[in-house]
């Protein structure tokens, strides 16, 4: 049967380079904006209220938007959708770099974030729809997960650089030329599909999604920050609502925004959790390392970007490694081994100290990446291999959904370890050294203000704050990475107990349409 499988040719592999241009920038600019808000706090003068919004913006519009938006690409086109996010993308660039005041750049964030979720869906289920053979689909899927973990791992270094050097509105005017080159040649190089099946859109399910989505995303970020509880828990309410209503509505509707139903077929169910507790603990636990590297060990944007290149590479790498061995084991084991291997790279924050040469957190940084990219990149596969090619829209919004909230909760909840830990441990320090409510305050909140306190006081003092304030952000990464190394454990027994069986060449799709 494998041999009457369409092949892909030399217009789908160079598609596939056009379609992974947008990915790479909507992973980046989740994150770019965050080296930058000093340079940026200094022109515009944002509240703290309003800085918080310019970095949280985007990501709450892309995750309240992604289901909508892949049902609109299914219905009116895939493509046509990739190249209409792209006009929003530039637009919202522009504005952007041309921000005179934090509203402006506020409203730029979240136009971006209406452009991200507009392409994101079709990235993938264009994959799903061009590249028709198993193992080619693999290798595709690989070329995609390399370029979504590029970008997440490179996007606050790069933005530190980018900004430092040209300043912060070239994190806006970079995104330009890309998305141009995108519009040039996707209309030649990408087919268009839809699914025929869908008529029209349920404008209720879509705002049943945005609101639960939303709802969800920012309750998680306002709970986890220890700040305006009660508004959290009342938008957490509300999320849950409008979670409970679109997934009834869509048990109900003859052709629903999302087929919930795919979450019966045990591969698809399986790969989803798989990939959602990989990004929390990955995303969680790299921030940390990170800023390690500049915030302890003191390296610049350009420096610190240099250590992260073989995880960069290895990133990239990881899919291809497990497109390889998924010819010789079941994905199950390979995805298992994969997040084992992050886990080991996670365990290496146990020798981790104030002085440790920049090696041992590029190590720990490399093996998280390797080993969390062989399990994303093959997860993914099953996901979009688990439905019919019409779905591929729905599936790749479940799959980026699964993304974003993995992203959100791992930024958001071990990020609140990190920094709950950090703050106790300087807490206690500060009492010896007498430095006064004020500044034991400022010192305690975050390593960026304490490096400030430290140079404000100096002398001996200052000194002994550095030493303390090191210590402590150290011993919280510590503490932070074995939390990270615990998820992976998890995510690597689920899937190894729910994607059992599941070959590497079989008809997954074929399990869902039964279910149906």
């Amino acid at each position: 049967m494998t041999d009457t499988v369409q092949q892909a040719t030399s217009k789908s592999w160079a598609g596939l380079a056009v379609l992974v241009l947008p990915l790479l920038l909507i992973t980046i600019d989740g994150t770019v904006l965050i080296l930058g808000l000093p340079a940026i706090s200094a022109e515009l003068r944002p509240t703290g209220v309003e800085q918080l919004w310019m970095i949280d913006v985007y990501s709450l519009v892309l995750a309240g938007l992604l289901v909508a938006m892949s049902t609109v690409g299914d219905r009116f086109g895939r493509r046509r959708n990739l190249l209409i996010g792209a006009v929003v993308f530039v637009t919202a660039s522009v504005v952007g770099a041309l921000a005179t005041a934090p509203w402006m750049l506020i409203a730029s964030r979240a136009l971006l974030g209406v452009g991200g979720a507009i392409m994101m869906p079709s990235t993938l289920s264009l994959v799903r729809n061009m590249f028709l053979d198993r193992q080619q689909r693999r290798y595709a899927m690989a070329v995609w997960a390399a370029m979504a973990s590029v970008g997440a791992a490179v996007g606050p270094i790069l933005g530190g650089w980018v900004i430092e050097t040209f300043g912060w509105q070239a994190a806006f005017l970079m995104n330009i030329p890309v998305m141009l080159l995108l519009l040039a040649l996707g209309p030649l190089l990408l087919p268009e599909s839809r699914n025929p099946e869908l008529r029209k859109i349920d404008v209720l399910s879509v705002v049943f999604s945005f609101v639960g989505m939303i709802g969800v995303v920012f309750a998680i970020k306002s709970l986890t920050g220890g700040k305006d509880i009660v508004l959290g828990a009342v938008v957490l309410v509300v999320g849950l609502v409008g979670v409970v209503a679109f997934v009834r509505r869509q048990m109900r509707l003859p052709t629903p925004l999302m087929d919930v139903r795919m979450f019966k077929v045990r591969y698809f169910r399986g790969a989803v959790v798989a990939d959602l507790l990989s990004i929390f603990a990955m995303v969680g636990s790299l921030v940390a390392l990170v800023q390690h590297l500049q915030l302890v060990l003191g390296l610049n944007a350009l420096h610190a970007s240099l250590w992260l290149l073989p995880q960069a590479v290895l990133a990239a790498g990881a899919a291809f490694l497990a497109a390889m061995l998924v010819k010789r084991f079941l994905p199950a084991n390979v995805i298992g081994a994969g997040l084992l291997i992050a886990t080991a790279g996670f365990a290496l924050t146990l020798f981790l100290t104030p002085t440790s040469s920049p090696a041992l957190v590029a190590t720990a940084l490399a093996l998280v990446s390797l080993g969390a990219g062989m399990g994303l990149s093959l997860s993914n596969d099953i996901i979009m291999s688990s439905v019919a090619p019409e779905r591929a829209g729905q599936a790749a919004a479940t799959s980026e959904t699964a993304y974003e909230i993995g992203t959100t909760l791992g930024t958001a909840v071990l990020g609140g370890v990190l920094v709950a830990w950090y703050s106790r441990v300087v807490s206690a320090g500060t009492d010896a050294l007498d430095l006064g409510a004020g500044l034991a305050e400022r010192a305690s909140s975050t390593m960026a203000e304490a490096l400030l306190v430290a140079a404000e006081v100096g002398g001996r003092t200052g000194a002994e704050i550095l030493e303390l304030t090191k210590s402590a952000f150290t011993e919280a990464i510590t503490v932070t990475g074995i939390a990270g190394a615990g998820v992976m454990v998890v995510a690597a027994v689920w899937a190894l107990v729910t994607l059992r069986g599941a070959a590497a060449n079989a008809d997954l799709a074929a399990e869902h349409d039964h279910d149906r």
